[in-house]
């Protein structure tokens, strides 16, 4: 499985997002996917990668977070979650968005 986190520097949320993915890989029982980290430093990069802000993951080429909608570019992304607004999805979003691509 083809997992990558995209961030960029000026937004610090990625951090959160690359723990809980871990989190949720380190559970899966076994050696699972290995998480591929890529830095998007232009608006550019950002358009042709799909780069919907800090943090983006992306499971088999595919955000599964995002909505149609979601405009691309280098921003803080966030997140509705149970309990609002999160920085990254929940451990249960990441866990549910890896079954799916399995």
């Amino acid at each position: 499985m083809d997992v990558r986190l995209l961030y960029f520097d000026d937004c610090p949320n990625w951090r959160l997002a690359a723990t809980r993915l871990n989190e949720v890989l380190g559970a899966m029982g076994d050696p699972g996917p290995v998480v591929t980290y890529e830095l998007v430093s232009t608006p550019e990069q950002a358009e042709r990668v799909g780069f919907r802000g800090s943090p983006t993951i992306l499971v088999e080429g595919r955000d599964p977070f995002a909505g149609p909608d979601d405009p691309v570019g280098l921003a803080c992304r966030l997140y509705p979650g149970p309990a609002g607004v999160e920085h990254a999805p929940t451990v249960e979003e990441l866990r549910s968005a890896l079954a799916d691509a399995r």
